[in-house]
């Protein structure tokens, strides 16, 4: 399953040469939202917003005009 973080402001990693910011949305696979927001802690600390299931993430142009760097996923 597909689950999408989002960082704040001032959350940025740097992880196998890729930049997560605020500007872009990390996909991480996992088989529940448990496995991926702990992942997600493993990754990138406590410096993350929020998590979202696939159906929950918003495909309007408004939301992802938040995020002009598009979605990028964490290997």
């Amino acid at each position: 399953m597909n689950f999408y973080i989002t960082f704040g402001q001032r959350h940025i990693h740097k992880i196998n040469n890729k930049t997560f910011d605020s500007n872009c949305i990390a996909l991480i696979v996992a088989s529940n939202m448990t496995e991926a927001r702990e992942r997600a802690f493993k990754l990138f600390s406590k410096k993350w917003f929020t998590s979202y299931k696939e159906e929950e993430k918003k495909h309007d142009t408004e939301f992802m005009s938040y995020f002009p760097r598009g979605v990028i996923r964490v290997e």
